[in-house]
C-alpha cells in the first residue's frame, strides 16, 4: 500500500512538475505575448513620439549646431566677400585707373600749358584750322569745342555738333589737336559781314561752357579774317582732316 501510495505520489509529482512547466510556458508564451501586444504600444506615436524629439533635437540638435555654424561662417564669409568686393570697388574708383580716375587726374588744355595757332586755308572755302600744341610736362585734356572771339565780338560763335567726337582729346606733350572754324557762307548767304583782327581761343572745363583756364591768343594774318553769321566751329579732333570736314 505504502509503495501504492508513493507511486501515486511520484506520479501526482510529475503531474504537478508537467503542470507547472506547461504553466510556465503558457507564462511564458502570455508575456512574450505581451511584450508583442506591447510592442505596438511602443510604437504607437505617443510612445514613440517622445524619444523620436529627443533624438532628433540632440542630432539635429548638433547638426543644426554645425548647420548653422557653417551657415554663420558661410554668411560671414559671404559677408567678408562681399565687404571685401565693395571695398575693392572702393579702391578701384578712388585709384588711378579706377571710374573715379577721371576727376583725380583731368588736367585741361589751356593758354599756360600749349602753344595755339590760328591760320586760314585754302581748302575746304572760307575756312580756318585751330592748332593746340601740348608744350607741357603731362597729359592735357581738351573738352568741348574752343569758344571764339573776333575783337570785341558779342555773340559765342556755336559748335558743328556733328563733329563731337566719341570721347574728350587727351595730348601727351609734344602732341596737337585741331578745330575747323567755318568763318563765312560761300555762297554769301551769311549776315554781319567783319573783319577781325585780333582772336582769343577760350577752353572749356569738365562742364559745358565752365571756365578751363587761361585763354589763348594766336596770332592773325595782317589784313585779318573775314567772317559773318555762318562762324561754327568744330569740337575738338585728333586729326586736320577730321577738323575740316565740316
Amino acid at each position: 500500500m505504502r509503495t501504492s501510495r508513493l507511486q501515486l505520489l511520484a506520479a501526482a509529482g510529475v503531474a504537478v512538475a508537467s503542470l507547472a512547466l506547461t504553466a510556465c510556458q503558457d507564462g511564458t508564451g502570455t508575456r512574450d505575448e505581451g511584450a508583442s501586444a506591447s510592442q505596438p504600444v511602443a510604437s504607437t506615436p505617443s510612445d514613440a513620439s517622445s524619444p523620436a524629439p529627443v533624438e532628433s533635437a540632440s542630432g539635429s540638435g548638433g547638426n543644426g549646431s554645425t548647420a548653422n555654424g557653417s551657415t554663420g561662417s558661410g554668411g560671414d564669409t559671404a559677408g567678408s566677400g562681399e565687404s571685401g568686393s565693395k571695398g575693392s570697388s572702393a579702391g578701384k574708383g578712388s585709384a588711378p585707373g579706377g571710374s573715379d580716375d577721371a576727376p583725380a587726374t583731368f588736367n585741361p588744355c589751356n593758354g599756360s600749358n600749349t602753344s595755339v595757332s590760328a591760320a586760314p586755308v585754302s581748302r575746304p572755302v572760307n575756312h580756318m584750322l585751330i592748332t593746340v600744341k601740348n608744350t607741357g610736362s603731362k597729359n592735357c585734356d581738351l573738352t568741348y569745342y574752343p569758344v571764339l572771339r573776333f575783337d570785341e565780338m558779342q555773340w559765342v560763335p556755336q559748335p558743328v555738333e556733328e563733329s563731337k567726337p566719341q570721347a574728350v582729346v587727351t595730348l601727351a606733350p609734344g602732341e596737337s589737336a585741331y578745330a575747323g572754324v567755318l568763318l563765312s557762307a560761300a555762297d554769301g548767304s551769311g549776315t554781319g559781314g567783319a573783319t577781325g583782327k585780333k582772336l582769343t581761343v577760350g577752353f572749356q572745363g569738365r562742364t559745358p561752357n565752365s571756365d578751363g583756364g587761361p585763354a589763348a591768343i594766336p596770332s592773325l594774318p595782317a589784313a585779318g579774317v573775314y567772317y559773318d553769321s555762318s562762324l561754327t566751329v568744330t569740337y575738338w579732333q585728333s586729326s586736320t582732316d577730321d577738323a575740316l570736314t565740316y
